[in-house]
């Protein structure tokens, strides 16, 4: 039904009232939520967005080890003031298919997994907050469907002319989709973005973070430049 909506207006809208976002990130390593997905990646986004509505695909392929993950996500949002919401489609290429297709959305054999957050921008702070609700979700301890999810208490800062935003991430009870078997803080990052002048017209956007995931006891230091016409 989002989906729908957001066909229609497009119909209805005109060329100005949309913005479009096409970029690529390369990172050294795909760290996501605390979990560590594969070395060195190239990530694409294509978007298009009209006023609070979006839609936005995100991709991930490793390049340096053809068995890191493989991913496409797609994500319809709304935005009004410092309020979101969104739903979210995430498709890998490991999961209850060993044919690893697309196109199958069956509860028990699908690759897919299927999440609603909301979240909200307070300025100093935001707090978004993520949950499975369909699709190849983990386990509680019981072995039951888990609605697998995660929340996250995002702050921006500035310092020394960069860019800074720290990060506390955490999975608020049982789920064997981020390996935890209770309330455990799986994200700690801080990091830093900067965009280099390359030439009057053109700018390079680099990042580095650190991010640390206390309940597996592991850290990593990333890197990353985007990509951008």
């Amino acid at each position: 039904m989002l989906a729908l909506l957001f066909i229609v207006t497009i119909v209805n809208a005109q060329d100005n009232d949309f913005e479009t976002n096409i970029s690529a990130d390369v990172v050294n390593q795909y760290i996501w939520r605390g979990q560590d997905l594969g070395n060195v990646s190239v990530q694409p986004t294509l978007g298009i967005s009209y006023k609070g509505l979006s839609l936005t695909g995100w991709g991930s392929v490793g390049l340096s080890n053809s068995d890191d993950t493989k991913e496409i996500d797609l994500t319809l949002a709304y935005t009004i003031g410092g309020f979101n919401v969104g739903v979210t489609d995430y498709w890998v290429n490991e999961g209850q298919d060993p044919h690893n297709r697309y196109i199958l959305y069956d509860a028990h054999k699908t690759n897919h997994v299927f999440e609603a957050n909301v979240g909200y921008d307070f300025g100093l702070a935001s707090i978004q907050w993520f949950t499975n609700f369909a699709g190849n979700d983990g386990c509680n301890k019981d072995g039951n469907r888990a609605y697998s999810s995660y929340v996250e208490v995002a702050a921006p800062f500035q310092l020394g002319g960069v860019e800074w935003t720290a990060t506390v991430g955490a999975v608020p009870y049982s789920t064997d989709y981020y390996g935890a078997n209770g309330f455990a803080v799986t994200n700690l990052s801080l990091m830093a973005e900067k965009s280099i002048s390359i030439t009057d017209k053109f700018s390079l956007p680099i990042f580095a973070a650190i991010n640390t995931n206390p309940y597996s006891q592991k850290a990593y230091l990333v890197f990353g430049l985007t990509l951008q016409p």
